[in-house]
């Protein structure tokens, strides 16, 4: 019988008046073992979603000062970190990335750490990391300051995403820690496509490539040869015009697949640990420049060390709350979803999240068992 992992969970209440919720965090984290990795002089990647400016479910930033703080206070060496994305809007590249980050306060002077975009100005500043046991990904195009760091810790806002069920602590390393690329490579095919009424002829894509499979016509529009195509994605982010994209060819089944060997790629053989807090439930990602209502009340802070239980349990946790009057579950109809036992699927009748989690199991990233020790 597989051994049950162990996932720690504590609620927003406070009582005394004597602990503040980010105290109360760090005496999560203490009680749940982070406390014992060893972080003296290590550089410590904090991996967490800034938000998109103008969405307001992110999680704020006194929960990554509370995190920072307490890996300081074992010698650690923190910093904050996310990767580029692949569409356009305020985190498409680092210099609008980190004026996101710092607009919806994560800054040094609120939280304590430096802010890292790990895949550089472009995102083309990645490592290739080889994927054990990869079926759909042989080599992952992580980040590069994330794999720089010498120990891991996740730090995910739980809530509802519309091609993966939810967006959990798996779905934050996986498709958070890729580059563009590894983005692209998730999300598609792994070949881009170019937009001919944004490309402009310039033949920036076609100078980048290295495997002669991108030329710009008599029309002067690019076309990817899509047999030369090695999908590296070098076009998609030097294109000054963002004409070249990744189409979202990949099922919602075979997305979460390739998120689940990402995170193996990012975690594998190094320290690292999990935190989510299911608060501010928004029933779609944080990705968009507005967030819906939340879909149930904030449940709580959850720990552990194996990030598939810890999203077996948040996702347990969302599933066992009432649907909040006036959300996307309800529609203003209090006993709309009663019945229904899983709300992500409820909200995304296209998705399966229990694919994502039994790939992480085959791949050895955790189990699904746990057992909930509440503090």
């Amino acid at each position: 019988m597989t051994e049950k992992a162990k996932v720690y969970f504590t609620d927003f209440r406070v009582t005394n008046f004597k602990e503040n919720l980010p105290k109360k965090l760090q005496r999560l984290l203490k009680t749940a073992g982070m406390g014992e990795l060893d972080f003296d002089g290590k550089f410590t990647a904090i991996k967490l979603h800034f938000g998109e400016p103008g969405n307001l479910a992110y999680l704020r930033p006194n929960w990554a000062k509370a995190v920072a703080d307490f890996v300081k206070e074992q010698g650690g060496k923190p910093f904050l970190t996310d990767c580029n994305t692949l569409y356009v809007g305020g985190r498409k590249n680092a210099l609008d990335h980190m004026d996101s980050a710092y607009e919806n306060g994560f800054n040094p002077f609120a939280t304590g750490c430096h802010v890292v975009i790990a895949d550089g100005i472009k995102g083309s500043d990645e490592a290739l990391v080889p994927v054990e046991g990869g079926e759909y990904v042989k080599e992952a195009k992580i980040g590069r300051a994330i794999m720089d760091a010498d120990i891991f810790i996740s730090l995910t806002h739980f809530k509802g995403h519309e091609a993966t069920g939810f967006g959990g602590c798996i779905k934050n390393i996986g498709m958070g820690c890729g580059s563009r690329a590894g983005k692209m490579e998730q999300h598609s095919a792994g070949k881009p496509m170019v937009s001919a009424k944004r490309c402009v002829g310039c033949h920036t894509c076609e100078k980048w490539c290295a495997h002669d499979a991108i030329h710009v016509g008599e029309d002067r529009k690019a076309l990817v040869d899509r047999d030369k195509c090695v999908g590296c994605g070098r076009c998609l982010t030097h294109c000054p015009v963002d004409a070249v994209y990744a189409p979202n060819d990949s099922s919602n089944d075979l997305l979460n697949l390739k998120m689940a060997e990402y995170t193996k790629a990012v975690v594998d053989g190094r320290p690292s640990f999990h935190i989510s807090l299911v608060v501010d439930v928004s029933p779609l990602c944080d990705c968009y420049g507005v967030n819906d209502a939340p879909i149930v009340q904030d449940v709580g802070m959850f720990a552990s060390a194996d990030p598939v239980a810890l999203d077996q349990a948040c996702a347990d946790a969302v599933n066992a709350q009432p649907g909040l009057p006036g959300s996307a579950l309800t529609d203003g109809d209090s006993h709309a979803c009663e019945h229904e036992h899983d709300h992500f699927h409820y909200l995304h009748p296209d998705t399966d999240w229990g694919v994502c989690l039994d790939h992480c199991v085959k791949l050895g990233l955790g189990t699904r068992e746990y057992e909930l020790i509440k503090i």
